[in-house]
């Protein structure tokens, strides 16, 4: 009996130390995977700035209104072609 008991005991703590080895192992793995997001995070973080940066200065009325000269051949109608509407 008693020896049953130490078998039992034994194959309890080795259990319990293949399960701590199994746990930590699963922990390294999901904080590798959370730095890989994090590092992705923060690659997207930069590119939103580049992006908003970049329609900022796209947007701006003198871009504008130089695209519309050039390419659209677009200009400002003569003074007496235009009519104002009022309530």
């Amino acid at each position: 009996m008693k020896l049953l008991l130490q078998y039992g005991l034994c194959v309890a703590v080795f259990l319990t130390a293949l399960q701590v080895v199994i746990t930590r192992h699963e922990a390294r793995r999901l904080f590798v995977e959370l730095q890989t997001l994090e590092n992705t995070r923060d690659e997207l973080n930069e590119e939103w700035g580049r992006l908003q940066l970049e329609q900022s200065t796209w947007a701006t009325n003198d871009r504008i209104e130089s695209f519309a000269r050039t390419r659209l051949e677009m200009k400002t109608p003569e003074q007496s072609s235009v009519v104002l509407l009022t309530k």
